[in-house]
């Protein structure tokens, strides 16, 4: 079974890791055995051997010190004969399950005490195994937990997915390196959207948060799933182009950009094909379109006739896109959108219909948040 025998090494390279060294380190593998990175053959062998080979290397290695054991959440929500709860790993069985593992973990790291030998409380290694969406759901329950409690984590988000837009690399072997050779903690930013007098929201990505054509994309390829063969997204990207504009009206949108102090900049009105917002410059969606090319975090692209458009799609693969006329890429911590008509909105590939009366809406950047693994 391939999620037994990822549980088996990964085990065995986290129990020798050079995370938080003399600190007690807890892991937990949150893993949908339905993402592409298992159930597509090619892909999987491909991580298979990384995985080997990164375990073999982690055998050469002394126990780490401070030692290291599954979390008491992956042992005791084990569904099946305790084999992989024993390992660290829970397998998520539908949608909002990983959601729900997080709330398990937050409660067991409350309830933990200092270790009696060096004082420290334990530090949980947190790795999301599976899509965007899996990422999604975990991270939004830790992001909206106490600080005191985020800071006793460490996220590592691998690309087990199809896209792996979200994940923190799109190798698996450079994801593995985080947990094998020494490496820090960086708390990382959300993106969220508010809207004004509705109370719909808040809505959180932490990889981009979008508005317009792409996010129709998102919504069509969802509700298709499991009723189109091949990749339903490139798909919809195709019809979309053909047919947005008749289904959701283009009209003029008024955007307020601010800097970094929270004074407005000058706004800009434009009918806008979409509009994109990214937690960070030089981001993906979409399976590695290249909507933010640079260190800017926002894209926004005006709306323009067909043909361009179909010539928009290669041009996003390579981010050539930033060099066209009605392409505006900027750097903000937060815009503030203005509209009268329905758009959707999609985070990190989940869509949402925002009306006229959710307007005016803000898409800002939270405060540092979500305790990432990074290399030093």
């Amino acid at each position: 079974m391939s999620v037994l025998e990822f549980a088996a090494d990964f085990a065995t390279l986290v129990s020798r890791s050079a995370i938080a060294p003399g600190r007690p380190l807890r892991w937990t593998i949150i893993a949908n055995p339905s993402a592409g990175g298992f159930t597509i053959r090619s892909r999987w062998n491909k991580h298979r051997e990384t995985l080997r080979a990164h375990a073999e290397n982690a055998l050469r290695k002394p126990a780490r010190a401070g030692g290291a054991a599954p979390s008491l959440t992956a042992r005791e929500l084990d569904s099946g004969d305790g084999g992989l709860g024993a390992l660290g790993l829970i397998a998520t069985t539908g949608p909002k399950h990983a959601g729900e593992i997080v709330r398990a973990l937050l409660d067991e790291v409350a309830a933990e005490t200092p270790d009696a030998t060096t004082g420290a409380l334990p530090l949980h290694l947190l790795a999301t195994a599976g899509g965007d969406g899996t990422s999604l759901e975990a991270l939004t329950v830790l992001f909206e937990a106490a600080p005191a409690l985020r800071s006793r984590f460490a996220v590592l988000r691998l690309p087990m997915g199809t896209g792996n837009d979200g994940a923190d690399f799109r190798e698996l072997s450079d994801a593995l390196d985080l947990v094998a050779e020494p490496s820090r903690i960086e708390f990382g930013r959300a993106v969220t959207l508010s809207t004004s007098t509705s109370g719909k929201g808040p809505f959180i990505a932490f990889n981009i948060l979008s508005i317009g054509l792409d996010a129709f994309v998102t919504h069509m390829t969802n509700r298709m799933k499991g009723k189109m063969p091949g990749d339903s997204y490139k798909l919809w990207v195709d019809i979309a182009t053909l047919f947005y504009d008749k289904v959701y009206a283009v009209e003029p949108m008024t955007v307020v950009p601010y800097d970094q102090n929270g004074h407005a900049l000058t706004a800009f009105t434009d009918r806008l094909l979409l509009l994109a917002f990214g937690a960070s410059g030089h981001r993906t969606y979409g399976s590695n379109k290249l909507i933010l090319p640079n260190d800017h975090n926002v894209c926004a692209v005006s709306q323009m006739p067909l043909l361009k458009k179909i010539s928009l799609k290669p041009l996003l693969l390579s981010g050539k896109h930033a060099e066209l006329p009605d392409v505006r890429l900027f750097t903000t911590p937060r815009v503030d959108i203005s509209y009268n008509q329905p758009i959707l909105a999609q985070m990190d590939g989940e869509s949402v219909l925002i009306e006229p009366g959710d307007f005016p809406i803000s898409i800002a950047l939270s405060e540092p948040a979500i305790p990432a693994l990074k290399a030093i």
